[in-house]
């Protein structure tokens, strides 16, 4: 059924990196969701109404919740497929996280009113009405909303869209939460207990953890997560593969939203080397590797001295002093300037986000220890934070 569907809607299905194939891709899964959600929703008031069943009754105003969360999936994946303008240079793509953001807030309030009337009904509990007709609707809506999570999670998964994946979580709770409710309809005429409200606690705490979930992964992008590790590898990897690049370093990734990333990098070369023929390697760097990852990769070019035995035969000992500091510092830009009285040792120490020593720690042991060295060391320092 999902391949007949994508097969149907989406234009040129197999081409995910299309910013139009991608958006087509979130808004079928967002149509499906309503047509799904809104006629379980109308099946289940029917049966609330029949059993007098508050948990059921619940269970269909959170599909009517889902309907709307699919809505917003909708509208989120639309405002994002708009191009650029002048007053958002980089796109709309963060829409889509706002969307999901939107989908958890609903999910949330959901949960919230559904724990509110399952303690009423608690305090005032009422024996159920075991129906046929309503078992047969709560079993079939098991089934299709694990359909639904097997749908999205398929969609999700091949566009790589974190809000349509918050989807399939959100159906997948769904199917444990009425699995709840199909249980306490047919447990309570027989135990002659009024499980009605429990169960409805259960349903609601479901409905709680699936938002808070969908927040949680659609609120990191927003706020500025640390970026895929293996993109950060593949950038790295791929740029020193080229012809007279020998490091990279200072890589800044932005999430402008999915299929929309820009990274910036410093990219080593030898100083002594053509400065045309250097332009053109950065040149063809950028064009190959934006296009084999699908980001904007702006390289700046960073000449470094390579053929001078005395900077080197420096910079190993600055090295090992600075690893001796910590084996997880490492150095790059270094630069030799000599002075009448002293040798200034200019150069750059990246260091782990999560360190846990100041960077004037830092200068003063890495300082003594090239000091130890030759007291006509002199360090200059610049300290760069990893957050990759």
């Amino acid at each position: 059924m999902t391949s007949l569907l994508v097969r149907l809607f989406v234009k040129d299905h197999q081409n995910t990196k299309d910013p139009v194939v991608r958006q087509k891709y979130g808004v079928l899964g967002g149509s499906v969701g309503i047509v799904c959600n809104v006629l379980l929703c109308l099946a289940k008031l029917l049966a609330g109404t029949l059993t007098g069943s508050v948990s059921i009754t619940a269970d269909a105003f959170n599909n009517l919740s889902d309907a709307g969360s699919s809505a917003v999936t909708v509208l989120g994946f639309k405002l994002s497929g708009k191009k650029p303008d002048q007053r958002h240079p980089f796109g709309y793509g963060r829409a889509e996280y706002v969307a999901g953001l939107i989908i958890s807030f609903l999910i949330l309030l959901v949960g919230v009113e559904l724990i509110k009337s399952s303690v009423d009904k608690i305090i005032h509990p009422e024996i159920l009405t075991f129906s046929w007709i309503s078992a047969g609707i709560l079993v079939l809506s098991i089934l299709v909303k694990l359909w639904m999570a097997l749908f999205n999670r398929r969609l999700g998964r091949t566009i790589q869209s974190k809000t349509v994946e918050a989807a399939s979580m959100d159906s997948l709770s769904d199917v444990i939460a009425t699995s709840a409710v199909l249980l306490s309809l047919i447990l309570s005429p027989v135990l002659h207990l009024p499980l009605d409200g429990y169960m409805g606690i259960i349903v609601a705490l479901f409905v709680l953890w699936a938002g808070i979930s969908i927040a949680r992964d659609t609120l990191s992008p927003l706020l500025g997560q640390a970026p895929d590790p293996e993109l950060v590898q593949n950038i790295e990897s791929m740029l020193v593969s080229y012809d007279m690049i020998s490091g990279v370093h200072d890589l800044i990734v932005h999430n402008y939203g999915p299929g929309r990333i820009i990274a910036s990098v410093h990219a080593e070369v030898p100083s002594d080397c053509n400065i045309l023929t250097a332009h053109e390697v950065i040149d063809q760097a950028e064009r190959e590797i934006s296009a084999a990852l699908n980001i904007v990769l702006v390289v700046h070019l960073d000449p470094i001295v390579t053929d001078d035995s005395r900077i080197n035969h420096l910079k190993q000992h600055v090295l090992t002093a600075v690893q001796e500091v910590d084996e997880r510092l490492s150095v790059h830009d270094f630069r030799v300037v000599d002075g009448e009285n002293r040798v200034n040792l200019v150069f750059d120490v990246v260091v782990p986000f999560q360190f846990d020593q100041t960077d004037d720690q830092l200068l003063k042991q890495i300082s003594e220890k090239i000091s130890s060295l030759n007291p006509i060391y002199h360090v200059v320092i610049d300290f760069d934070r990893s957050y990759v």
